[in-house]
């Protein structure tokens, strides 16, 4: 996969909350095509020069987007070509073009024909992270469609599109996606607690708890799958059950936190809204 921070921010009113601003990773270099940057990720970087200018043009994009989009659009004009391009996507991104960075992700994409599948995959996810970013869940999960096409094996796929899915509130295609990721995956926290709060919006509060069981047997002090399953005894009636796991969380994480906030809200009897908020869910444990 590209890029994700814990997740990604993608929409806050999904399943319980995600961090504020997502991350963009580096390519991976292809399976079976090389380890090294310039066989793994050519054509980015084809040549020792390419590779030079792709490295610190992808640096620079990171640290100075603004900065970088003139760099990388000159290096383009120079005969820089996807290399040059994807620095340009990638500074859109960093500097919050969101629209504008999944446009060029998925032209780069198509530009790549059919020789390389699964840096193609990566770069439809890029695309689906920008149009999330940009709060267009239906254009996530139609590059994240194209992606699964492509690397059907990744996890991380399944679960960026069941987080666009349950952006649109498909919860039942949200679930599914999470199974699929935990075929890939077994037993990551995480993702059963994604499902746990799919199942929740989705209106089944039993099988919610089933999954924040679950996740607490594999991670006793998990703050999002404790604060899930409060929210899915709040959601059954047993206000009592809910306050331990609240109360419990607020001993985790630090105060004023995103998660400390969650649990003050639960103990004042409060259900997250009907469309929810999505956990974060690759830092869940300290909250």
């Amino acid at each position: 996969m590209l890029f994700r921070a814990p997740l990604s921010a993608v929409c806050l009113s999904l399943l319980t909350a995600l961090p504020a601003a997502a991350q963009i990773r580096e390519l991976s270099p292809e399976p079976g095509v090389g380890t090294t940057l310039e066989k793994g990720l050519a054509p980015f970087a084809a040549t020792p020069d390419h590779q030079r200018r792709y490295l610190e043009c992808m640096k620079l994009a990171r640290s100075e987007p603004l900065k970088a989009l003139p760099v990388a659009e000159k290096w383009k004009g120079e005969g820089g070509g996807l290399g040059a391009r994807h620095c340009v996507a990638i500074a859109m991104f960093e500097s919050g073009k969101y629209v504008q960075a999944a446009n060029q992700f998925e032209a780069i994409a198509r530009d790549m024909g059919n020789e390389r599948p699964g840096l193609q995959a990566e770069l439809y996810a890029q695309a689906g992270q920008g149009w999330m970013e940009a709060g267009q869940a239906e254009n996530a999960a139609t590059a994240q469609s194209r992606a699964l096409e492509l690397k059907a094996d990744d996890p991380d796929l399944w679960i960026d599109r069941g987080l666009s899915y349950a952006a649109m509130k498909a919860w039942p295609r949200a679930i599914s996606d999470f199974d699929h990721a935990l075929d890939l995956r077994a037993k990551d926290v995480d993702t059963v607690v994604l499902r746990a709060a799919a199942w929740r919006n989705a209106g089944d509060a039993r099988r919610a708890l089933g999954d924040a069981q679950y996740a607490l047997r594999l991670a006793p002090e998990h703050s999002e799958a404790l604060l899930e399953r409060g929210f899915d005894y709040l959601a059954l009636g047993d206000r009592a059950a809910a306050d331990r796991d609240f109360k419990k969380v607020a001993e985790l994480v630090p105060p004023g936190s995103s998660a400390a906030l969650r649990a003050a809200a639960g103990l004042r009897g409060e259900l997250p809204g009907t469309a929810a908020e999505p956990p974060a869910a690759k830092g869940g444990k300290k909250g």
